[in-house]
């Protein structure tokens, strides 16, 4: 590990020492560095906005001076060493990275620029407006700099917006459509709007049902010469021997459905079957009709509308069934009139295999010190009962040993396991409810079971099973309900050795959340999702749950003989409120550069027949998804300590009912599909009451003294979204350590953490 420090240590000073090198000796006699240039805007009259008429006229200077990295131009350095005669492996691999090509004042074409700006600002109605320019040489140090100096006229102002009269229909569905114009009274001549204008206004058309019309079809005349005042009439017509076509509405008058559509198939009469005014044409019925409804928007009788075209394809798509939807519509000339068209809507649609195997090995290393294989095998059928379900069956393996020395050495486990999910594509209810509700997405019932079976050498068994009925919601693009009414987990702990019975004897609390063996209880999950869109250079996302266990029971539930909590079919349920919110912020600095953030606060409250949270439903803190400075479960809680961490007292007491996270990352480019970061992560557990045997858990006014805090540097392989992720961090802040003593950047023992996917 020192090697690698020393490593990284001479690369930092040889970045350094590159950056304090100054790039003048390298400029070549008679040239000049180009350093940008500078906009000065200034008009006689009040202009509203010239702050943004300045900033876009600026995005309008070319070429981009060179680049600078605290105040100094390391890309271009980096280009002129590896231009030398012996440049070094190092100078040539910067280059590729970092190096740019130097700017000077030949490569600046100011004249070109002004004819820019001039154009820019007539598009945005400064007519006849002044543009001079300057070069101001520094010869000293080798450097030029462009000066722009604009005088802006006053602008044209918008004084009427008018449509011209015409007998033929479309000018009634133009002017019908003036009602969501954002062309006002007022407003400055700005070619951008008006192309706004124009595409506005062909959307509103297509979904009236003017199927073959264009934006090309409209044209804006200005007029300025009923005014002296720098007014100006706005006109909006056709343009002259416009398609007939294009300027009349069209109507469905027939939706085929090819549920099993194939290359080269023919279909006839026989192998159609008529339902709710929609044909479906297949050979042998592989997909119901009747359960196909409910996602086709496109219906008989109504106009040609985009919109419900995407909400069909859409909703196709995610059933899952299917790898192709394809819409088409047919013109049918034979019955089209002067003032209507004929459309026949065509609905393929292409099955994905019915059956399909996925198997996965991983190669687990855990920051608990635990390592080895896990193989899953998952069996997917399609569409299984003729309406799109998916049925998914799971099993997996694996075997863990402990990378430890001492008493610790020679743990291992076993961990076996079976899942069944159905999911159904519509809502199963006792009550109908009808799917016009649900404009964006239809949802999902989703039936979930498992069992899983772990067994921890010279500790224990864990058995449990779990069973689940809920919904899943796509509200939009960005917003996902989900909602199980129906959570039930048993656990069992058997063949508990002697050690780990010594562990349960001195922790009462952890002895506790191991008896209450049955959790039954409600789930509530909402997302939004804002990470989705990649090129915003704000993205937001936000995760809220709600767990709720054991309030239904305790309507049917009785008391426990020798006990004083209450049991529902002999066994010890769990009563307990829990919710959390994840709230992450990314902020891109570049093309391939993003400060990614986030916030995690959760909370869980034990009642009525728990004194303590279940030990599955605690939270705990460290490892490759929190804080990366301390290993998984052994941050907390508070400033807890316990005397001999690393012999005779595993994770297992490191949890608590309170979790409180902030990370910062900064993510760069490094080379290909090589990403990397640098992080800071803060946080810590805590429990509402004191437990004895973990003194300094308690949440207390004061927490934010208990906050841990490391820092860190990571290396991620980014191919195609599929992360591995490798993070190197140091703590810098141990709230286990006594006050005073808890800032102590401890960089000689770094934990490595190694994780698929990005933390948040």
């Amino acid at each position: 590990m020192k090697t690698k420090h020393i490593n990284i240590f001479l690369v930092i000073v040889i970045v350094l020492a590159m950056q304090s090198c100054n790039v003048k000796r390298f400029i070549p006699e008679g040239e000049l560095l180009y350093t940008g240039a500078d906009v000065e805007v200034s008009s006689d009259k009040l202009v509203k906005d010239i702050s943004e008429v300045q900033t876009e006229i600026e995005n309008l200077i070319r070429p981009e001076p060179n680049s600078k990295i605290l105040g100094s131009r390391l890309g271009l350095l980096v280009h002129y060493k590896s231009q030398r005669e012996n440049p070094g492996f190092i100078n040539k691999f910067l280059n590729k990275r970092i190096g740019e090509e130097p700017v000077y004042e030949s490569d600046v074409n100011t004249i070109r620029t002004e004819d820019l700006i001039r154009n820019r600002l007539e598009n945005r109605g400064f007519f006849f407006s002044r543009v001079g320019s300057a070069m101001e040489e520094k010869p000293e140090k080798k450097t030029a700099e462009a000066k722009y100096v604009i005088k802006l006229t006053e602008p044209y102002l918008l004084e009427n917006y008018i449509i011209d009269k015409d007998s033929l229909n479309i000018y009634n569905d133009i002017k019908a459509s003036l009602s969501s114009t954002k062309i006002e009274e007022e407003m400055r001549f700005d070619l951008a709007a008006l192309r706004g204008e124009r595409e506005r206004i062909d959307e509103d058309l297509k979904n009236k049902g003017y199927y073959n019309f264009t934006s090309n079809f409209l044209i804006f005349e200005a007029d300025t010469n009923q005014y002296k005042n720098k007014r100006f009439d706005l006109f909006l017509r056709l343009k002259k021997d416009v398609p007939k076509k294009s300027i009349k509405p069209y109507r469905i008058t027939k939706v085929n459905v090819y549920p099993n559509h194939g290359p080269d198939e023919e279909y006839t009469a026989q192998d159609s079957t008529r339902l709710d005014q929609k044909s479906f044409f297949q050979k042998e019925e592989f997909f119901l009709p009747k359960r196909l409804l409910p996602y086709i928007r496109i219906e008989e009788g109504d106009n040609f509308n985009p919109d419900n075209s995407r909400n069909t394809s859409r909703r196709l798509t995610s059933l899952g069934a299917y790898k192709f939807v394809n819409i088409r519509y047919d013109e049918i000339d034979s019955l089209a009139t002067d003032s209507l068209g004929i459309l026949e809507a065509n609905i393929f649609l292409s099955p994905l295999n019915k059956r399909a195997i996925r198997a996965e090995l991983q190669a687990v290393t855990k920051s608990n010190n635990f390592a080895g294989p896990t193989l899953s095998a998952t069996l997917t059928n399609r569409n299984l009962f003729k309406g799109g379900e998916i049925l998914n069956l799971t099993v997996k393996g694996g075997y863990e040993f402990q990378l430890a020395s001492g008493e610790q050495s020679g743990l291992n486990s076993i961990l076996v396991g079976a899942h069944a999910d159905l999911i159904f594509p519509r809502v199963l209810f006792p009550v109908s409810i009808n799917n016009d509700w649900f404009k964006y997405a239809i949802p999902k019932t989703k039936i979930s079971i498992g069992a899983d079976y772990l067994s921890r050498s010279k500790l224990y068994s864990l058995t449990s099973a779990t069973a689940s009925f809920g919904y899943i919601w796509t509200a939009n693009r960005f917003v996902t309900h989900e909602l199980t009414p129906v959570s039930v987990n048993y656990v069992k702990l058997s063949n508990t050795s002697e050690e780990f019975e010594q562990i349960l004897e001195d922790n009462p609390f952890l002895r506790s959340s191991f008896n209450q063996q049955f959790i039954a209880g409600l789930l509530y999950s909402f997302t939004y999702n804002g990470l989705i869109d990649a090129h915003k250079t704000h993205q937001f996302y936000l995760n809220a749950n709600l767990d709720v266990a054991g309030n239904a029971l305790s309507l049917f539930s009785g008391e426990a003989e020798g006990s004083s909590s209450k049991t529902f079919l002999g066994l010890e349920y769990a009563q307990y409120a829990k919710t959390d919110v994840d709230i992450r912020y990314h902020l891109k600095v570049g093309s391939e550069q993003k400060i990614a953030t986030r916030l995690f606060g959760g909370i869980g409250i034990p009642y009525g027949n728990s004194d303590i949270m279940p030990f599955s439903k605690q939270y705990f803190s460290g490892g490759p998804y929190s804080v990366r400075a301390f290993r998984i479960r052994s941050l907390g809680p508070g400033s807890f300590n316990p005397e001999e961490a690393t012999t005779n007292n595993p994770f297992f007491d490191r949890t608590g009912n309170i979790r409180l996270e902030a990370n910062i990352e900064y993510r760069f480019p490094i080379y290909s599909f090589f990403k990397g970061a640098v992080f800071a992560d803060a946080g810590n557990i805590w429990n509402t009451d004191e437990n004895e045997s973990v003194p300094g858990g308690k949440f207390e006014s004061d927490f934010m003294k208990e906050m841990g805090v490391g820092v860190g540097v990571g290396l991620r392989i980014d191919i195609q979204s599929f992360v591995i992720r490798f993070d190197l961090a140091a703590p810098m802040k141990t709230p286990s350590l006594p006050e005073g003593e808890r800032w102590n950047f401890d960089i000689e023992n770094p934990i490595l953490n190694f994780a698929i996917g990005y933390p948040f």
